[in-house]
Formats: structure tokens, sequence, C-alpha cells
């Protein structure tokens, strides 16, 4: 008798048990309808989050000398000014050039060269490569009824890519407003997170630990990585334009994409550094390849300076994250796709080799 009425005292009761999966039902109702709402602007959110945890620093410096809310406009103002010309003129150039190659594929209006001699001679491929060059110089409507299924894909995806890219480019200027609005409010975004961590993981120490961890990499990344590839494509696209390189833009794009992954951007302006000499004169085509040259081997000094090597997250993982958020979100993608990549892959080896915090519980088991 005594061993059931125990029992009894020890089970839950049946409305304890409704109440707290009505509260567990609302509170998960709760998140997914903030989740829709929140949904078409994550993408400018994130990136507004990582421009703010970037520009922080210049904050902490800016007001003390000009108050928290006057640093905070500067950076925005300033912010808004660098990006907006330069990415208003790669971003044309860049739509313009897609859509006249679409343009030029469904009229068959595009006129291709010929393949020059050396290809047919690579090994395995070279003569089928060589063939299909052929055809398309000579008889463009032949060849696209030949590959054109092959081709409906990649063409279909760059003017969709293309449509995207005014989107974009808005889209950088509203996230630096953003960020910069963000920034004013810094110490209240850190409260928030160190509480959120410390919730999650039992543990002030370790939830300031992994904030650490988590700025660190996104200046590493954001500004070691990436920032390094987004002035030195910049500095090669400046040539570009200045010399008149068809589908400069694109160029420009390019570039950024091999400086993001380390590849040295000098494998693309090479060729682009002949092409100028065959068609240009003597004179400006020297020029240009000086400049080439320095802006191709700038990051060898911008590095240092900004960050170090930038950071220790593999560059397989930086190059994931540059093509997976460039085919998931466009032009914005390709800056927010390895960071966030970059952040998740250091906070997964902090957790498979965490250590015990100083307030939380020991983890036994071997040393990583």
């Amino acid at each position: 008798m005594t061993s059931s009425a125990s029992n009894a005292d020890l089970a839950p009761s049946r409305p304890s048990i409704v109440h707290a999966a009505v509260q567990l039902g609302l509170v998960a109702l709760l998140v997914y309808v903030c989740a829709r709402v929140m949904l078409p602007f994550m993408g400018i959110l994130l990136w507004s989050v990582i421009l703010a945890v970037m520009l922080h620093p210049l904050h902490l410096r800016l007001s003390g000398r000009i108050g928290n809310r006057w640093s905070a406009f500067l950076i925005g103002m300033v912010g808004v000014a660098v990006v907006l010309v330069p990415m208003f003129v790669v971003v044309t150039s860049l739509g313009s050039s897609i859509y006249s190659l679409v343009s030029g594929l469904q009229n068959h209006s595009l006129t291709i060269p010929p393949p020059p001699t050396w290809l047919a001679d690579l090994p395995v491929v070279g003569a089928k490569l060589s063939e299909g060059w052929s055809l398309t110089a000579a008889n463009l409507p032949s060849a696209l009824r030949q590959y054109g299924q092959m081709l409906s894909k990649p063409a279909a995806w760059l003017a969709s890519f293309a449509g995207g890219l005014a989107a974009g480019g808005l889209s950088f200027v509203l996230s630096i407003a953003i960020a910069a609005v963000l920034v004013a409010y810094a110490k209240g975004a850190a409260a928030f997170a160190l509480s959120l961590l410390e919730l999650v993981t039992n543990s002030k120490a370790r939830g300031a630990r992994l904030i650490h961890l988590t700025a660190t990499t996104i200046r590493g990344v954001a500004v070691g990585v990436v920032g390094v590839a987004v002035i030195q494509s910049m500095l090669v696209g400046v040539g570009f334009f200045a010399i008149g390189v068809p589908a400069a833009g694109a160029l420009t794009l390019v570039t950024f994409l091999l400086a993001v992954v380390q590849i040295p951007p000098l494998l693309l302006t090479l060729p682009v550094m002949a092409y100028v000499f065959a068609t240009e004169a003597t004179t400006p085509a020297i020029i240009f390849a000086i400049w080439s040259l320095i802006a191709g081997l700038s990051d060898n000094l911008l590095k240092p300076l900004m960050l170090g090597r930038g950071s220790d997250v593999p560059m397989p993982v930086i190059l994931v994250g540059v093509i997976g958020g460039m085919i998931a979100d466009g032009l914005l993608g390709i800056f927010v796709g390895p960071v966030l990549l970059a952040v998740g892959f250091v906070l997964l080896m902090e957790w498979l080799h965490q250590r015990p915090a100083e307030d939380g519980p020991r983890i036994e088991g071997p040393a990583p």
C-alpha cells in the first residue's frame, strides 16, 4: 500500500503532461512562424551579422572619439559608398556579358574564332574538343542542334544568375546599413549571444569560448580570406576595365573566386596579358602587364596586413562554401557561404575536441 502511494506521488499527473505538451507545441509553432517570416531575409541578415563582427573593432576605436551612434552612422555611410560604386560597375558589366552570351546563343548571332592548332594534339579529349569547337565556329546553329541539350541547363542557370545580380548588389548595400545598426547595439547583441550559448552548453566559460572562437573565425575568413580576395580582384579588375578587356566583369568575378580558394590570379591574368599584347598597342599593353603582375601578387602584402594568413580552415571547406553559396544564394552566397561553412567547421572541431571548461563538467576519454 505504501509502495503504491509512493509510485503515485512520483508519477507525473496527466494535466501536467498535457500542459507541458501544449507549451512545447506553442513554442514549436512560434519558432516555425518566425522562421517563415525571417527566411526571405536570412541571407541579408547573416551577411549583416558577419559584417558587424568584422567592423566591431573599427567601431570601438571610432566610438571613443566621436560617440557610439556617430561611429555607427559613419561606418554605414562610408561602407555603402565604398561598396556601391565598384559593385555597380562589376555587376553591370557581368550582367551585360552574361546577357549578351545568352542572347547570342538564342538568336545564333554569336561568333566564335576557330580552335588553336595545339588543341587537337591533347591526349584523349583533344580531337573531340577540336572537332566540336570547329563545328561551333563554322556552323553555330548546327552545333547548337547537336550540343544544345547539354547547354540548355547551364544557359538557363546563367540567365537566372544574371537576373539576380542587381538584387545581389542591393542586398550588399542593405546588409551594410543593417550591420551599422548592429554595431551600435553590439553590447546587447553580445550579451544575448552569451546568454544563449550559456543556456545551450550549460557553461558560461564554454559559451564565452564559443563566442570568441566564432568571432575569430568570422574575422579570419571574412577579412583574411574573402577581404583579401575582394581587394585583389578589384585591383585586377581596374586593369581589365581600363584596358577595355571584353567581359571585364566576368573576369573580375573569376579572379575573385580564384583568390578566395588561394589559387594565384596570375593563372587568369597571364592569358589576358597575351590577348592584350595581341590586340593593343605596345605601351598600353606593357602598362597593363605591369599593373596585372602587381595586382596578382598583392595578396602577399595584403595577407600579413589583414589578420596574418587569414584562417586555419582547410581550403576545401572554403571552396565548397564559395560554390555552394553561389548556387544557393547567388552573388551574396559567394561571401556568406565560405564564412558560414568555416564557422560550422571550426565549431564542429571544437565540439569533437572539447576541453573541460572551468565551471563545466569534465569529459572522460582520451586526449585529442
